[in-house]
């Protein structure tokens, strides 16, 4: 293998131990090849013996190489150095991780890194880790086209999250609808609804939450006889208004109205309505419980973690449910 370069940004110990581990992902070692002794490693690397020895202790230790009398060190295992890449972080996507990690085998990686709807920072993430992992499942940063940089990893190594109405072809996919399932969650919740004269959706400009749901909202409000409003700026807020149901997709909005109705001495679930768009452990909590519109993301995480771990293709909507609580 070539001489690795070391840097500031990570130890000797880790940098060694990782480079070999690139070559054995890239096909370069493969299972049965001899590694060089502890004294050739540290004349080609330059490096201590007891660097090589610790770095070679550490791929021990993930399961990829082992080490006999006779034949030294050697390959007795693939790589599985996987890059979860997310959008932002919340509690739900925390519960996604947890699931997805804790259903893989121990010798599995996890790289965990957030690109916060920043395109240029999606593009550099994803442009950086191609050949670094040995799979990558990933939140697009738009609903509405698939980034081209994606397109440079090989099909049956991504694996798509979340966000998914555009064409994606042959790529594997576990996405939310949050079209027509949001339609079908209010048709679900509708008689719970009907003691609400308005139902008012608050949706921010700045938020990158698939925009053509709105029309989806607007579709049952218009069916069912339903006076509706859409707030997208905070100069739109009129605070919260007796009979209205309200459906937050952001937890800053829900706590706002929560704050406000208690102001006003209004009781939710009778004087105003109140659904969460994605759930997450407190909201079973809050005000004896707030109703929610979401997918399991643990779910969603176990079966990411099925797909990295068997590579079988996967074309998947998840189910999105309306979970009913006093909140309505």
């Amino acid at each position: 293998m070539p001489q690795i370069k070391f840097s500031n940004s990570s130890t000797k110990i880790k940098t060694l131990a990782d480079g070999i581990s690139l070559s054995i992902m890239q096909g370069k070692l493969s299972v049965g090849d001899n590694l060089l002794s502890i004294n050739e490693a540290s004349a080609l690397h330059r490096v201590s013996r007891d660097t090589v020895f610790k770095a070679y202790k550490m791929l021990k230790s993930r399961g990829l190489i082992d080490s006999n009398p006779m034949k030294g060190y050697f390959v007795t295992g693939e790589v599985n150095h996987v890059l979860l890449l997310l959008d932002t972080y919340s509690s739900f996507k925390q519960n996604l991780y947890r699931r997805f990690v804790d259903n893989l085998p121990e010798n599995y990686k996890v790289d965990l890194i957030f690109h916060q709807y920043n395109e240029q920072l999606f593009e550099t993430i994803v442009g950086e880790s191609i050949g670094k992992y040995s799979m990558y499942v990933v939140m697009n940063f738009s609903n509405e086209y698939l980034s081209e940089t994606l397109k440079l990893i090989p099909t049956n190594k991504l694996l798509l999250l979340d966000f998914g109405n555009f064409d994606k072809g042959d790529y594997s996919f576990i996405c939310q609808d949050f079209d027509v399932s949001l339609y079908n969650c209010l048709i679900e919740g509708d008689s719970l609804l009907r003691k609400y004269k308005k139902l008012v959706y608050v949706f921010p400009e700045e938020l990158c939450h698939p925009i053509s749901s709105i029309e989806y909202f607007k579709k049952f409000c218009f069916e069912r006889n339903f006076e509706y409003e859409i707030v997208r700026k905070e100069s739109d807020w009129k605070g919260v208004e007796v009979g209205t149901a309200y459906l937050c997709i952001l937890s800053e909005d829900l706590v706002k109205i929560i704050k406000n109705a208690d102001v006003n001495g209004l009781k939710i679930g009778d004087d105003i309505g109140l659904i969460s768009y994605n759930d997450e452990p407190v909201l079973e909590v809050i005000k004896n419980g707030i109703s929610a519109i979401s997918i399991d993301f643990g779910m969603l995480g176990e079966k990411a973690a099925y797909f990295v771990k068997t590579k079988q293709p996967v074309q998947e909507y998840l189910q999105t449910k309306l979970i009913i609580r006093k909140s309505i």
